[in-house]
């Protein structure tokens, strides 16, 4: 496969970054063993994995303190170093900590998160992180302090911009009277598409750049999932318990595939760079976050750097999720 001629690249938010349309997601390169694992992980495919995406042209990754307790990071600041092209942009989170026995808990006291972002710098090893976000806003009554510290941080040149995750409407609110919020990453894909409604408009409207992830729904709408498949996961992977990978919901999603296998056949692109396209269709929508946990994994979806939707298909697909809606 060859690199793509020419991505997609678009400003994040306020800040300076320019970030190629997908980013590499190391949540599953985390490895099992921990509360919301994927199962079982080999690090140097991880590692492949990284390098086969920045060859392709892919420009910046996202991680989080939190993913393999520690050992996302690790494998991405290994791969970093063992890269010889450019250097991406590297996106982590703060807010998730673990104690001794592997238990999580959230802080986001000016302290903690002072003890977590010396620790991703380590990890990762780099002096500076180009994006620092808050992972989850919990707990709720911390975010004000937990927001005035990453903007302490960026005052200090430790990270250069910072944003959110999984932040409502009025919490964002709360925090812009502090700094002004870089960007937002929440859930997005065409079968989880509730920020529509209030949280994307109000991103747009404020200049919030939106860094979706799970555009695929965590590997459901790639082309490659079926019944069988989610059947034998592993017991550690966390999507045993999410309701879209069980019935009825799952044959629905599986339905829904064909018809992106339908129209990537088309254009000789897999389902689940059609998923991808449909999330980056939306205007509020900057890039998206795509994991993967192999080099043919990655190689797959790196198409999605330069596809784009027409609006019939688009609308396809909307009609589709509008006539099968739950």
């Amino acid at each position: 496969m060859t690199t793509p001629a020419s991505p997609t690249i678009r400003t994040l938010g306020n800040s300076d970054l320019q970030l190629t349309s997908i980013g590499f997601g190391a949540w599953a390169i985390g490895g099992g063993n921990w509360e919301f694992a994927w199962g079982p992980q080999d690090d140097d495919e991880s590692i492949a994995a990284i390098h086969r995406a920045l060859d392709l042209g892919v420009n910046w990754i996202d991680t989080a303190a939190i993913y393999g307790l520690g050992h996302s990071e690790e494998v991405v600041g290994r791969a970093l170093k063992s890269h010889s092209g450019p250097k991406p942009l590297v996106f982590t989170k703060c807010s998730m900590r673990w104690h001794e026995d592997r238990s999580i808990y959230r802080s986001l006291k000016a302290a903690s998160l002072a003890e977590e972002l010396e620790g991703s710098l380590r990890r990762l090893g780099v002096e500076t992180i180009d994006l620092y976000q808050v992972h989850w806003p919990d707990p709720e009554e911390e975010i004000e302090e937990g927001w005035e510290t990453l903007a302490r941080f960026r005052e200090q040149g430790k990270v250069r911009w910072i944003g959110v995750s999984n932040f409502s409407v009025e919490q964002m609110k709360r925090v812009q009277k502090i700094a002004p919020i870089t960007s937002l990453q929440p859930p997005y894909s065409m079968v989880r598409r509730a920020i529509e409604e209030e949280v994307l408009p109000f991103t747009q409207a404020n200049g919030i750049g939106a860094i979706n992830y799970s555009p695929m729904m965590s590997g459901l709408l790639t082309g490659t999932m079926t019944a069988e498949r989610v059947a034998a996961f592993p017991a550690d992977d966390w999507r045993r318990r999410a309701v879209e990978f069980q019935e009825p919901r799952l044959s629905l999603n599986l339905r829904l595939v064909e018809l992106l296998r339908e129209i990537g056949s088309g254009h000789g692109v897999s389902p689940g760079v059609v998923a991808v396209a449909w999330t980056l269709h939306h205007p509020a929508i900057t890039a998206a976050i795509v994991g993967g946990r192999s080099g043919k994994q990655v190689e797959g979806v790196a198409p999605a750097l330069n596809f784009m939707l027409s609006e019939d298909e688009y609308g396809r697909i909307n009609g589709f999720l509008a006539s099968n809606a739950a």
